[in-house]
Protein backbone atom coordinates (compact mmCIF):
# COMPACT_ATOMS: atom_id res chain seq x y z
CA UNK A 1 0.00 0.00 0.00
CA UNK A 2 1.61 3.64 -0.81
CA UNK A 3 0.23 6.95 0.31
CA UNK A 4 2.00 10.58 0.47
CA UNK A 5 4.00 11.47 2.84
CA UNK A 6 1.67 13.77 5.53
CA UNK A 7 3.51 17.55 5.31
CA UNK A 8 6.27 17.59 7.85
CA UNK A 9 6.46 19.73 11.02
CA UNK A 10 7.96 23.12 10.55
CA UNK A 11 9.86 21.76 13.35
CA UNK A 12 11.62 19.69 11.17
CA UNK A 13 13.05 21.79 9.15
CA UNK A 14 13.86 25.02 11.64
CA UNK A 15 15.33 28.52 9.75
CA UNK A 16 18.33 30.11 10.80
CA UNK A 17 20.14 32.92 9.25
CA UNK A 18 22.31 32.12 7.14
CA UNK A 19 21.05 28.20 6.86
CA UNK A 20 21.06 26.19 3.47
CA UNK A 21 17.73 25.38 2.56
CA UNK A 22 16.90 22.83 -0.19
CA UNK A 23 17.49 23.60 -3.96
CA UNK A 24 14.31 24.37 -5.42
CA UNK A 25 15.13 23.58 -8.68
CA UNK A 26 15.38 19.71 -7.69
CA UNK A 27 11.98 19.42 -5.54
CA UNK A 28 11.53 15.61 -3.61
CA UNK A 29 8.12 14.25 -3.41
CA UNK A 30 7.91 11.72 -0.37
CA UNK A 31 5.52 8.57 -1.20
CA UNK A 32 4.89 6.01 2.34
CA UNK A 33 4.86 2.47 1.62
CA UNK A 34 3.36 0.48 4.24
CA UNK A 35 5.03 -2.77 4.99
CA UNK A 36 4.22 -5.27 7.79
CA UNK A 37 7.30 -7.47 9.52
CA UNK A 38 6.92 -11.05 9.60
CA UNK A 39 5.25 -11.12 13.41
CA UNK A 40 2.91 -8.83 12.26
CA UNK A 41 4.04 -5.12 13.30
CA UNK A 42 3.39 -2.13 11.44
CA UNK A 43 6.49 -0.92 9.37
CA UNK A 44 7.22 1.36 6.43
CA UNK A 45 9.30 2.73 3.38
CA UNK A 46 9.31 6.67 2.87
CA UNK A 47 10.27 6.60 -0.89
CA UNK A 48 11.77 10.18 -2.15
CA UNK A 49 11.79 10.98 -5.22
CA UNK A 50 12.26 13.71 -8.04
CA UNK A 51 10.08 13.96 -11.51
CA UNK A 52 13.17 12.19 -13.21
CA UNK A 53 12.50 8.61 -12.66
CA UNK A 54 16.46 7.17 -11.39
CA UNK A 55 18.41 5.11 -13.40
CA UNK A 56 19.95 3.36 -11.13
CA UNK A 57 19.15 0.91 -8.45
CA UNK A 58 17.52 0.78 -4.90
CA UNK A 59 19.52 1.86 -2.23
CA UNK A 60 17.74 1.48 1.46
CA UNK A 61 18.79 3.67 4.30
CA UNK A 62 18.87 2.63 7.36
CA UNK A 63 17.96 4.91 10.91
CA UNK A 64 19.51 3.95 13.86
CA UNK A 65 17.48 3.44 17.75
CA UNK A 66 15.00 6.28 18.89
CA UNK A 67 15.13 7.84 15.66
CA UNK A 68 13.44 7.28 12.30
CA UNK A 69 14.27 7.68 8.56
CA UNK A 70 14.04 11.43 8.55
CA UNK A 71 17.50 11.33 10.49
CA UNK A 72 18.93 11.03 6.93
CA UNK A 73 17.46 15.04 6.05
CA UNK A 74 19.02 17.39 8.15
CA UNK A 75 18.97 20.77 7.65
CA UNK A 76 21.60 20.84 5.96
CA UNK A 77 22.90 22.28 2.38
CA UNK A 78 23.04 18.26 0.88
CA UNK A 79 21.96 15.31 2.56
CA UNK A 80 22.41 12.02 2.08
CA UNK A 81 19.19 11.69 0.39
CA UNK A 82 19.75 14.70 -1.98
CA UNK A 83 23.63 13.31 -3.36
CA UNK A 84 21.94 9.92 -4.40
CA UNK A 85 19.00 10.97 -6.03
CA UNK A 86 21.30 13.50 -7.85
CA UNK A 87 23.32 10.55 -8.72
CA UNK A 88 20.16 9.00 -10.17
CA UNK A 89 19.72 6.54 -7.08
CA UNK A 90 16.31 5.10 -6.18
CA UNK A 91 15.93 6.11 -2.59
CA UNK A 92 14.22 4.17 0.04
CA UNK A 93 14.15 5.43 3.50
CA UNK A 94 13.39 2.19 6.02
CA UNK A 95 11.41 2.80 9.24
CA UNK A 96 11.60 -0.49 11.36
CA UNK A 97 10.22 -0.95 14.71
CA UNK A 98 13.23 1.19 16.68
CA UNK A 99 11.27 3.81 14.33
CA UNK A 100 9.64 6.81 16.16
CA UNK A 101 7.24 6.92 13.60
CA UNK A 102 6.00 3.82 14.55
CA UNK A 103 3.68 2.73 17.53
CA UNK A 104 6.32 1.80 20.45
CA UNK A 105 7.18 -2.09 21.02
CA UNK A 106 9.42 -3.18 23.22
CA UNK A 107 12.39 -4.51 20.41
CA UNK A 108 15.52 -6.60 20.27
CA UNK A 109 18.30 -6.36 17.53
CA UNK A 110 17.01 -10.21 16.95
CA UNK A 111 13.61 -9.45 16.08
CA UNK A 112 14.73 -6.52 13.51
CA UNK A 113 17.27 -8.77 12.19
CA UNK A 114 14.82 -11.78 11.59
CA UNK A 115 11.34 -9.96 11.30
CA UNK A 116 12.02 -6.46 9.56
CA UNK A 117 15.04 -5.94 7.56
CA UNK A 118 14.20 -9.31 5.26
CA UNK A 119 10.79 -7.26 4.91
CA UNK A 120 11.41 -4.36 3.77
CA UNK A 121 14.24 -5.65 1.68
CA UNK A 122 11.33 -7.46 -0.08
CA UNK A 123 8.78 -4.98 -0.23
CA UNK A 124 11.93 -2.48 -2.31
CA UNK A 125 12.26 -4.98 -4.07
CA UNK A 126 8.65 -5.69 -5.47
CA UNK A 127 8.00 -2.16 -5.85
CA UNK A 128 11.12 -1.53 -7.92
CA UNK A 129 10.67 -4.94 -9.80
CA UNK A 130 14.65 -5.30 -9.31
CA UNK A 131 16.08 -8.51 -7.80
CA UNK A 132 19.01 -6.61 -5.73
CA UNK A 133 19.74 -3.36 -3.79
CA UNK A 134 22.07 -1.51 -1.57
CA UNK A 135 22.01 -0.24 1.74
CA UNK A 136 23.20 2.06 3.78
CA UNK A 137 22.96 1.56 7.43
CA UNK A 138 23.59 3.56 10.58
CA UNK A 139 24.41 2.24 14.55
CA UNK A 140 21.49 0.01 15.46
CA UNK A 141 19.70 0.03 11.95
CA UNK A 142 23.81 -1.16 11.26
CA UNK A 143 24.26 -3.62 13.86
CA UNK A 144 20.45 -5.31 13.14
CA UNK A 145 20.57 -5.39 9.50
CA UNK A 146 24.70 -6.92 9.93
CA UNK A 147 23.32 -9.54 11.50
CA UNK A 148 20.58 -10.28 8.99
CA UNK A 149 23.08 -10.21 6.29
CA UNK A 150 25.66 -12.35 8.16
CA UNK A 151 22.95 -14.86 8.67
CA UNK A 152 22.26 -15.19 5.32
CA UNK A 153 18.94 -13.44 5.78
CA UNK A 154 19.76 -10.95 3.12
CA UNK A 155 20.82 -12.20 -0.14
CA UNK A 156 19.55 -9.79 -2.35
CA UNK A 157 21.43 -7.10 -0.76
CA UNK A 158 24.59 -6.86 -3.08
CA UNK A 159 26.29 -4.04 -1.11
CA UNK A 160 26.11 -2.71 2.21
CA UNK A 161 27.78 0.39 3.84
CA UNK A 162 28.11 0.37 7.78
CA UNK A 163 28.10 3.58 10.24
CA UNK A 164 29.44 3.52 13.47
CA UNK A 165 29.08 -0.01 14.76
CA UNK A 166 28.81 -3.14 13.26
CA UNK A 167 29.36 -6.93 14.54
CA UNK A 168 31.89 -5.88 17.73
CA UNK A 169 30.18 -2.88 19.67
CA UNK A 170 32.95 -1.56 21.31
CA UNK A 171 32.26 1.51 24.11
CA UNK A 172 34.10 3.90 26.25
CA UNK A 173 34.79 2.69 30.48
CA UNK A 174 31.72 4.77 31.54
CA UNK A 175 29.49 3.72 28.94
CA UNK A 176 29.91 0.29 29.85
CA UNK A 177 29.51 1.20 33.71
CA UNK A 178 26.12 2.79 32.20
CA UNK A 179 25.15 0.11 30.56
CA UNK A 180 25.97 -2.79 32.88
CA UNK A 181 25.10 -0.83 36.42
CA UNK A 182 22.98 1.87 35.71
CA UNK A 183 20.56 0.65 33.30
CA UNK A 184 19.28 -2.06 35.46
CA UNK A 185 18.42 0.07 38.02
CA UNK A 186 16.67 2.65 35.22
CA UNK A 187 14.94 -0.39 34.25
CA UNK A 188 13.21 -0.80 37.79
CA UNK A 189 11.55 2.47 37.44
CA UNK A 190 11.66 3.06 33.57
CA UNK A 191 10.45 0.69 30.26
CA UNK A 192 12.21 2.83 28.38
CA UNK A 193 14.23 6.21 28.10
CA UNK A 194 12.91 9.07 25.95
CA UNK A 195 15.38 12.25 25.21
CA UNK A 196 12.59 13.90 24.49
CA UNK A 197 11.95 14.22 27.96
CA UNK A 198 14.30 16.78 28.02
CA UNK A 199 11.84 19.38 26.72
CA UNK A 200 8.75 17.91 28.44
CA UNK A 201 8.60 15.53 31.03
CA UNK A 202 5.65 13.86 31.66
CA UNK A 203 5.88 12.45 35.11
CA UNK A 204 7.74 13.35 38.59
CA UNK A 205 10.47 10.32 37.82
CA UNK A 206 11.10 11.71 34.37
CA UNK A 207 11.89 14.83 35.38
CA UNK A 208 14.09 13.42 38.63
CA UNK A 209 16.27 11.94 35.58
CA UNK A 210 16.53 14.92 33.81
CA UNK A 211 17.66 17.29 36.44
CA UNK A 212 20.29 14.50 37.06
CA UNK A 213 21.03 14.66 33.55
CA UNK A 214 21.19 18.75 33.42
CA UNK A 215 23.22 18.63 36.49
CA UNK A 216 26.48 16.62 35.20
CA UNK A 217 25.80 18.22 31.38
CA UNK A 218 26.48 21.87 30.77
CA UNK A 219 27.93 21.86 27.33
CA UNK A 220 24.74 23.54 25.61
CA UNK A 221 21.26 24.73 25.98
CA UNK A 222 19.21 22.30 24.00
CA UNK A 223 18.06 19.77 26.92
CA UNK A 224 17.20 17.04 24.20
CA UNK A 225 20.84 16.97 23.29
CA UNK A 226 22.11 16.58 26.65
CA UNK A 227 19.20 13.84 27.22
CA UNK A 228 20.67 12.11 24.49
CA UNK A 229 24.24 11.92 25.10
CA UNK A 230 23.41 10.53 28.59
CA UNK A 231 21.20 8.25 26.80
CA UNK A 232 23.68 6.77 24.15
CA UNK A 233 27.28 7.71 24.89
CA UNK A 234 30.33 9.31 26.69
CA UNK A 235 30.86 12.67 26.25
CA UNK A 236 29.79 16.29 26.25
CA UNK A 237 28.03 15.49 23.78
CA UNK A 238 28.14 12.06 23.17
CA UNK A 239 26.60 11.86 19.46
CA UNK A 240 28.43 14.54 17.40
CA UNK A 241 30.67 16.84 17.91
CA UNK A 242 29.00 20.66 18.41
CA UNK A 243 31.66 22.67 15.80
CA UNK A 244 29.77 19.87 12.51
CA UNK A 245 26.56 21.12 13.17
CA UNK A 246 24.68 24.25 12.09
CA UNK A 247 22.11 26.03 14.60
CA UNK A 248 19.51 24.29 12.70
CA UNK A 249 20.61 20.78 12.92
CA UNK A 250 21.29 21.50 16.55
CA UNK A 251 17.89 22.29 16.64
CA UNK A 252 16.24 19.65 14.56
CA UNK A 253 17.11 16.67 16.92
CA UNK A 254 14.48 17.76 19.45
CA UNK A 255 12.02 16.27 16.76
CA UNK A 256 14.53 13.49 15.76
CA UNK A 257 14.90 11.73 19.02
CA UNK A 258 11.96 9.44 20.98
CA UNK A 259 12.33 6.30 23.55
CA UNK A 260 14.04 3.59 23.07
CA UNK A 261 13.45 0.33 24.97
CA UNK A 262 14.96 -0.96 27.83
CA UNK A 263 14.89 -4.42 26.10
CA UNK A 264 17.79 -2.96 23.71
CA UNK A 265 20.21 -1.82 26.70
CA UNK A 266 19.63 -5.03 28.05
CA UNK A 267 20.61 -6.98 24.77
CA UNK A 268 23.73 -4.49 24.54
CA UNK A 269 25.01 -4.97 27.72
CA UNK A 270 25.06 -8.33 27.19
CA UNK A 271 27.13 -7.56 23.50
CA UNK A 272 29.55 -5.55 24.80
CA UNK A 273 29.97 -7.89 27.95
CA UNK A 274 30.92 -10.10 24.72
CA UNK A 275 32.92 -7.79 23.01
CA UNK A 276 30.30 -8.88 19.94
CA UNK A 277 26.97 -9.23 19.12
CA UNK A 278 24.94 -12.05 20.87
CA UNK A 279 21.63 -13.15 20.26
CA UNK A 280 19.02 -13.43 22.73
CA UNK A 281 15.37 -14.28 20.81
CA UNK A 282 16.58 -17.98 20.89
CA UNK A 283 15.72 -17.82 16.84
CA UNK A 284 16.90 -20.24 14.64
CA UNK A 285 17.29 -18.21 11.72
CA UNK A 286 20.37 -16.06 13.77
CA UNK A 287 23.74 -17.81 15.34
CA UNK A 288 23.98 -17.45 18.86
CA UNK A 289 27.13 -15.36 18.59
CA UNK A 290 28.64 -13.03 15.43
CA UNK A 291 31.91 -12.65 14.53
CA UNK A 292 33.22 -16.24 15.29
CA UNK A 293 31.88 -18.63 12.18
CA UNK A 294 32.46 -17.22 8.64
CA UNK A 295 29.61 -14.79 7.26
CA UNK A 296 26.94 -16.42 5.37
CA UNK A 297 26.57 -13.33 2.72
CA UNK A 298 28.48 -12.41 -0.36
CA UNK A 299 27.73 -9.11 0.26
CA UNK A 300 30.60 -5.83 0.34
CA UNK A 301 30.72 -3.83 3.04
CA UNK A 302 32.21 -0.73 3.39
CA UNK A 303 32.88 0.53 7.34
CA UNK A 304 32.50 3.96 7.66
CA UNK A 305 34.32 4.90 11.43
CA UNK A 306 34.40 8.77 13.06
CA UNK A 307 37.73 8.45 15.01
CA UNK A 308 36.13 11.46 17.82
CA UNK A 309 32.83 8.38 17.78
CA UNK A 310 31.61 8.63 21.87
CA UNK A 311 28.88 6.03 21.47
CA UNK A 312 31.25 3.38 20.32
CA UNK A 313 34.83 3.54 19.96
CA UNK A 314 36.69 3.64 16.62
CA UNK A 315 37.61 -0.22 17.24
CA UNK A 316 34.38 -1.84 16.33
CA UNK A 317 34.55 -1.16 12.87
CA UNK A 318 37.63 -2.21 12.67
CA UNK A 319 37.29 -5.57 14.47
CA UNK A 320 34.45 -6.14 12.29
CA UNK A 321 36.52 -5.51 8.90
CA UNK A 322 39.30 -7.35 10.41
CA UNK A 323 36.83 -10.08 10.34
CA UNK A 324 35.40 -9.93 7.18
CA UNK A 325 38.87 -9.57 5.37
CA UNK A 326 40.13 -12.89 7.41
CA UNK A 327 37.32 -14.76 5.89
CA UNK A 328 37.20 -12.35 2.28
CA UNK A 329 40.63 -10.23 2.01
CA UNK A 330 40.40 -7.71 -0.41
CA UNK A 331 36.64 -7.56 -0.72
CA UNK A 332 35.46 -5.19 1.93
CA UNK A 333 36.70 -1.50 2.76
CA UNK A 334 37.03 1.11 5.62
CA UNK A 335 37.20 4.56 5.81
CA UNK A 336 37.50 6.66 8.55
CA UNK A 337 36.74 10.30 9.23
CA UNK A 338 39.43 12.06 11.77
CA UNK A 339 37.12 15.15 13.14
CA UNK A 340 33.53 13.15 12.97
CA UNK A 341 32.07 11.39 15.95
CA UNK A 342 28.75 9.24 15.84
CA UNK A 343 25.35 10.71 13.77
CA UNK A 344 27.46 14.19 12.52
CA UNK A 345 28.66 11.55 9.98
CA UNK A 346 25.06 11.92 8.07
CA UNK A 347 24.46 15.64 9.57
CA UNK A 348 27.38 17.22 9.99
CA UNK A 349 27.42 20.67 8.09
CA UNK A 350 30.43 19.16 6.13
CA UNK A 351 29.56 15.73 5.60
CA UNK A 352 28.46 16.57 2.09
CA UNK A 353 32.03 17.42 1.02
CA UNK A 354 33.65 15.19 3.46
CA UNK A 355 32.14 11.75 3.78
CA UNK A 356 29.03 11.71 1.39
CA UNK A 357 30.99 11.42 -2.28
CA UNK A 358 32.97 8.23 -0.53
CA UNK A 359 29.34 6.55 0.07
CA UNK A 360 28.61 7.77 -3.42
CA UNK A 361 31.65 6.49 -4.83
CA UNK A 362 31.15 2.80 -2.92
CA UNK A 363 27.74 2.25 -4.16
CA UNK A 364 28.59 2.98 -7.83
CA UNK A 365 31.13 1.12 -7.72
CA UNK A 366 29.30 -1.89 -6.68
Amino acid sequence: MSRPAPPRPKADRPAEPGSARRNPATPTFDDVVEVTATDGLPLNLVHPRREQPPTRGPVVLVHGAGVRGNVFRAPVRRTLVDVLLDAGHDVWLANWRASIDLPATDWTLDQAAVHDHPALVKAVLERTGRDSCQAVVHCQGSTSFMMSAAAGLLPEVETVVANAVALHPIVPRWSRFKISRLAPLVARVFDGIDPRWGDDAPGPFEAALVGVVKAFHHECNNAVCRMVSFTYGTGFPALWRHENLNTGTHAWVRTEFGRVPMTFFAQMARCVAAGRLVSVDGFAELPAVFGVEPPTTSAKFVFLRGERNQCFLPESMRRTYSYFQEHQPGRHRQYSFRDYGHLDVFMGRRSATDIFPIIARELESA
